[in-house]
């Protein structure tokens, strides 16, 4: 994170205004959820998802950071989500005494807030661009009993001030936060503050309860995302195996009996797919060939996208083991269940690929997984859907490896699998298996699975592979033909959109377009911006029901309809009563809301209409931003017959008009009334922050349409679609900015 500027303050006396009706109101509900759960939370990372998911609505979480003072004294992210690599190795570190805020909330022994101000020129990076604007940066230092135990960095939502309230929750989340690592801490008898670690595995991974040693079970955790694996001492000792300097875990083939296997890769799929605790019981291999009955109890831990991340348990002996209930030939029935089901839930080839990454990856105990798809008879790879960084490059550099055994398998329709004393080409992996995927006797594309160490494929394994191969590839094939279904509706309604908006003189516009994130990704807003015959201008914007093809084509049919009205001279009342009529016409149960509203660019007079939608907004050359007190009428579609009013309003030189959809504000989590203040405050501090004299720039329009809808992407769903258009009056413009733009597809 950046150095706040000099300019800003401490939180303790804050620099927000007095909270008012209209500022943000905090869910205490929500906030006392959040802190019970914190407390019950396993590690840091677990803390920062934690206050994601279950904190107030207003901490977006792109771009918050957990950190912990390390043996040596210094701040170490620990967790994080939504920064980019380059934060990382820029901010991986932070030295205590410097100017960063992190730094300066562990050293003032308080909230340092930079307000939005602050952000808009220095969040997450000048020399990145301008940032994000309109949100606010909150770090709250860690400290319990006036010793040190990190700073928690959040992004939060607010667009205008922070509340006082607001601030007393995240002093809250912060000291939960603060207490439940120094008990882990604690518990673990490590501090990692100012004091030197231990030797041993225990040392890499310190918070194993004091309970958990003391009955001597063995404590694992098993990373996800890099795949790596680690035991404490008690785990080694209960494998007869040394203590690795590093608390690595051997591969799970090397520990679980051979027959056991199956059935503890099926669990683990069945774990990796849903989520959360599960117990397991098998034969661990111990050195000399002896075989000891353990339960492995743990639980699968999600990120706040809902994808596995980390395993972390207790390992057990079992005195008196029960009888398996089923032989290794069911448990492999098992496993290929719990993948069919996984992969039945991806609906796109990017779920498709998610799931293999985050199931069938780990249940197999693979290194790597690489999927490459036939496009015109050419086998092409898809972007994979791991983690970034050393991951990611790894893909690609077996990808390349790979292409032509790939190839291969495919043309011949055969699996093929390395042998334990077979030659190997240089970089290649210790073992692998690459599947011919066909479904409905169809190439779809190859899969190349590899292994860390080397293993040979018995004639069951090689069985299994197969079978997981013809699933996989009609997984692909459906998810594809959605694909494709998604990508020509998403064309279709791209079509209906205006690829630009009209040169207008005297007027500066800037419209947005984001389609919904659930179901087919597209929906019935639109917006439009017409020269009239009259020379008045016509701002036009509209929403209909549903998200789907059907919605898609009735708004295209309103657009048209509402275009070929007011071009024929109807004012925005008469207009929208004609096009209410014609979608009552139309087959389809289907009803919309609309906004039609002229403006003449010479004496700024505003006649308007509004069908159930939103009222448009105003920003005045003061900076103030209100809504339009329009009267309106009900949805089209709804009442035929029924005229709805015409009002007048006047638009001044040098203020600036924003018509919505409701998906702009609307949020789940947060009352509709509360949002639009919300967003009303956000507009002021924009109109404050671009001065007198360039509100009504284009440059500065496009940064305002992508400031409203930052803030909408950064939501972790997005049910609706949203559309926005803005308009600025000016007495005249320079020829730069009669480029007036749109992006339909942002």
């Amino acid at each position: 994170m950046r150095p706040a500027e000099p300019a800003a303050e401490p939180a303790t006396e804050p620099a927000a205004e007095p909270a008012t009706d209209e500022t943000i109101r905090t869910t205490p509900r929500s906030a006392m959820r959040c802190v019970r759960l914190l407390l019950g939370c396993g590690s840091a990372a677990e803390l920062l998802g934690t206050v994601l998911d279950e904190g107030p609505g207003w901490i977006t979480g792109e771009g918050s950071a957990l950190y912990l003072v390390d043996a040596g004294g210094m701040l170490r992210l620990t967790a994080s989500h939504g920064l980019p690599d380059w934060a990382h190795e820029r901010y991986g570190v932070v030295d205590p005494a410097g100017d960063l805020p992190a730094a300066m909330a562990l050293r003032l022994r308080r909230p340092y807030l930079m307000s939005p101000e602050h952000t808009s020129v220095d969040y997450p990076n000048r020399n990145t661009g301008m940032g994000t604007g309109m949100v606010a940066v909150v770090t709250l230092p860690m400290v319990v009993d006036e010793q040190p135990v990190g700073v928690l960095a959040l992004a939060l939502a607010h667009r205008g001030t922070v509340p006082r309230r607001d601030l007393d929750v995240l002093e809250t989340i912060g000291d939960a936060c603060a207490h439940r690592l120094a008990h882990l801490l604690d518990h673990a008898d490590v501090r990692t503050l100012k004091l030197p670690a231990p030797d041993g595995a225990a040392a890499a991974h310190p918070l194993v309860s004091l309970a958990v040693r003391a009955s001597g079970h063995g404590a694992f955790e098993r990373d996800l995302v890099t795949g790596e694996s680690y035991w404490d001492e008690a785990a080694f000792r209960l494998a007869g195996r040394p203590v690795a300097p590093d608390g690595e875990a051997p591969e799970l083939e090397r520990v679980v009996h051979p027959e056991d296997l199956p059935d503890v890769q099926a669990a683990l799929a069945e774990a990796l797919a849903a989520g959360g605790r599960y117990r397991i019981g098998y034969r661990m291999l111990r050195r000399g060939g002896r075989a000891t009955p353990v339960e492995e109890s743990g639980e699968v831990m999600l990120d706040v996208h809902g994808r596995p991340v980390r395993i972390a348990g207790l390992l057990s002996e079992v005195r008196r083991p029960e009888a398996a209930a089923a032989g290794p030939a069911g448990a492999r029935t098992a496993l290929l269940l719990s993948l069919t089901r996984a992969l039945s839930r991806a609906v796109t080839v990017r779920e498709v690929t998610t799931a293999v990454t985050d199931v069938a990856r780990p249940a197999f105990g693979a290194a790597s997984i690489v999927l490459d798809l036939v496009d015109e008879g050419r086998l092409l790879p898809v972007s994979h859907t791991v983690y970034g960084g050393p991951r990611r490059a790894e893909l690609t550099r077996l990808a390349d490896l790979s292409e032509g055994v790939m190839r291969d398998a495919l043309t011949r329709s055969a699996p093929l699998f390395s042998e334990p004393a077979g030659p190997k080409p240089g970089g290649a992996p210790a073992a692998w298996a690459v599947l011919p995927l066909v479904a409905s006797g169809r190439q779809v594309g190859s899969c190349l699975i590899t292994f860390a160490t080397e293993r040979a494929f018995s004639r069951e394994d090689r069985t299994l592979y197969s079978a997981f191969a013809g699933i996989l590839a009609q997984s692909l094939e459906r998810a594809r033909l959605f694909d494709t279904q998604h990508h020509r509706a998403g064309e279709l309604q791209r079509a209906m959109l205006p690829r630009t908006l009209p040169a207008l003189p005297g007027i500066a516009s800037a419209a947005r377009y984001l389609p919904s994130t659930e179901g087919m990704q597209i929906g019935g807003d639109w917006y439009d911006l017409l020269r009239l015959p009259d020379g008045r201008i016509g701002l036009v914007i509209g929403d209909v029901q549903g998200h789907n093809a059907e919605a898609t084509a009735v708004m295209g049919q309103l657009r048209s309809g509402l275009r070929a009205y007011a071009t024929d001279g109807h004012d925005p009342a008469a207009a929208l009563e004609r096009t209410s009529r014609l979608l009552a016409g139309l087959d389809t149960d289907l009803f919309a809301t609309c906004l039609f509203l002229t403006l003449d660019p010479a004496d700024g007079t505003l006649t308007a209409a509004r069908a159930g939608h939103p009222p448009p907004v105003r920003i005045t050359g003061d900076a103030e931003a209100v809504e339009l007190a329009l009267p309106g009428g009900p949805p089209l579609g709804v009442e035929p017959g029924q005229p709805y009013p015409l009002a007048v309003e006047h638009l001044g030189v040098g203020e600036t008009l924003l018509a919505y959809t409701d998906g702009l504000v609307e949020d789940r989590e947060e009352d509709y009334d509360e949002s639009v203040q919300r967003m009303l405050g956000g507009l002021e501090l924009w109109a404050r922050q671009a001065g007198p004299g360039r509100i009504g720039s284009a440059a500065a329009l496009e940064r305002l349409a992508d400031l409203l809808t930052l803030n909408v992407t950064e939501r972790r769903s997005r049910p609706d679609d949203v559309a926005l258009l803005l308009l600025h009056r000016a007495p005249s413009l320079p020829d730069s900015l009669h480029t007036n733009s749109t992006h339909p597809g942002s």
